[in-house]
């Protein structure tokens, strides 16, 4: 059974930075797509930033520059370094893996519907 933990979560001021973890249990995660996501209060779930079986990486457009995806297949853990931190990334982040077949568009992994492994969240809250 998939298992995926996050941590890292917490408060920060605007300008901050946080590094948010997700250990993986289960399967290996070398053969998995991840991702993470991230949901603030009375809004949909957003994807954040996505990692392939090759290393390849996403981002939304509002994190470029900032934040960093990355992946340590001997620790099956994936992370995201996240700087200068704003208000609006204020959100609860979830980490997700999938198999994905190797031909699978890298721009279509920030859909949520594509993952049915998920964690159970961390929260991040930026103030200003």
């Amino acid at each position: 059974q998939v298992q995926l933990v996050e941590s890292g979560g917490g408060s920060v001021q605007a300008g901050g930075s946080l590094t948010l973890a997700c250990v993986a249990s289960g399967y290996t995660s070398s053969t998995y797509s991840m991702a993470w996501f991230r949901q603030a209060p009375g809004e949909e779930r957003e994807g954040v930033a996505a990692i392939d079986r090759g290393g390849a990486s996403l981002y939304v457009d509002s994190v470029k520059g900032r934040f960093t995806i990355s992946k340590d297949n001997a620790k099956n853990t994936l992370y995201l370094q996240m700087n200068s931190l704003k208000p609006e990334d204020t959100a609860l982040y979830y980490c997700a893996a999938e198999v994905l077949p190797r031909w699978y568009p890298l721009a279509q992994m920030l859909v949520p519907g594509i993952y049915n492994n998920w964690g159970q969240g961390t929260q991040v809250t930026v103030s200003s």
